[in-house]
């Protein structure tokens, strides 16, 4: 039975780490398409055992809170009657929290837009965190309730409400704008439960990461043929990317490697880090490379102060 050398599974690993679809990772490293599917399957769940056992007992308190859209098989309007509302096929959903502080992801969830999936997602958020948290998020209803379901008073939970204005296109197209959001018009703060500190209530650090989710993962760009099949695919290519950003890729500004933003997040002096790491650790180190994303820098928008409204309970 043949088997993929170490090296050779560094570069495919790579490949998928930094942006590069299934195919043209076959192309480029000249290995099967099962090969590729079968090693990004082992590697997925090898790696979901071991964050889910190192990601846990962490001091974080902040975090930021969101949501990312992207779908399998088809979207929603053009999947097949036979499909129709089963989990998989059609809008695809990954929850994700990111403590700005160590920039570390805690927790994420492959689900769906429900109240069920909310409540698991922080229900694992709250198991990873031994202290209280500040929690924020944007204005999605489904946050509210599970929050309260989840964590009872023993959080600061804040919401960052965005309007957004209506601006026309230059040549006056219809869908000029429809990948793009629009003009921010005004921020609301909105405080819903204890006391979070206003200075810190913000969900910009976990949206700046849904870029990097898109840039470092093909199956979420938009407008290609590059979209997940399968979902239990999508998952584990979710897990390796997270698996590369806490653990492999290195931190622009000092040069040193995300290992040690995990050092920092964690509580623990006698986790799995202090012993040898496991194959997949190591394969992750290997395949890290040298290239690095440019940092794409928004233009400032012109727009009214954030407004903190508390909200009586």
């Amino acid at each position: 039975m043949n088997r993929l050398s170490t090296e050779k599974r560094a570069e495919i690993i790579r490949c998928l780490v930094e942006g590069t679809s299934i195919n043209a990772t076959c192309r480029m490293t000249s290995a099967a398409k099962m090969t590729v599917l079968k090693l990004l399957r082992d590697l997925g769940e090898a790696t979901s055992r071991y964050q889910d056992a190192a990601l846990r007992h962490l001091p974080s308190r902040r975090i930021e809170a969101d949501e990312l859209w992207s779908f399998c098989h088809a979207k929603a309007r053009h999947v097949p009657e036979k499909y129709a509302g089963q989990f998989g096929y059609g809008d695809v959903w990954t929850w994700t929290a990111l403590d700005p502080d160590t920039k570390l992801m805690v927790t994420w969830l492959v689900g769906d837009h429900s109240e069920t999936d909310a409540d698991t997602f922080l229900s694992d958020l709250k198991e990873r965190v031994t202290n209280r948290i500040q929690l924020s998020t944007d204005g999605n209803l489904l946050y509210s309730g599970a929050v309260e379901r989840v964590f009872g008073r023993d959080v600061d939970y804040a919401q960052v409400i965005k309007d957004y204005g209506i601006q026309q296109s230059d040549d006056a197209s219809p869908t000029a704008r429809r990948y793009s959001p629009n003009v921010v018009k005004s921020i609301e703060l909105r405080v819903m439960m204890g006391d979070p500190d206003p200075d810190h209530i913000s969900t910009s650090h976990v949206e700046r990461m849904n870029l990097t989710i898109r840039m470092g993962m093909r199956r979420f760009t938009r407008l290609t043929n590059a979209f997940s099949k399968k979902v239990e695919n999508l998952a584990h290519a979710v897990t390796i990317q997270f698996m590369f950003y806490n653990f492999a890729r290195p931190i622009r500004r000092s040069g040193r490697t995300s290992l040690l933003r995990w050092r920092r997040a964690s509580a623990i002096t006698s986790g799995p880090l202090t012993r040898s790491p496991p194959c997949s650790i190591r394969l992750l180190r290997s395949a890290r490379g040298t290239s690095r994303l440019s940092r794409n820098r928004r233009h400032l928008l012109r727009r009214q102060p954030p407004t903190l409204v508390t909200v009586p309970r």
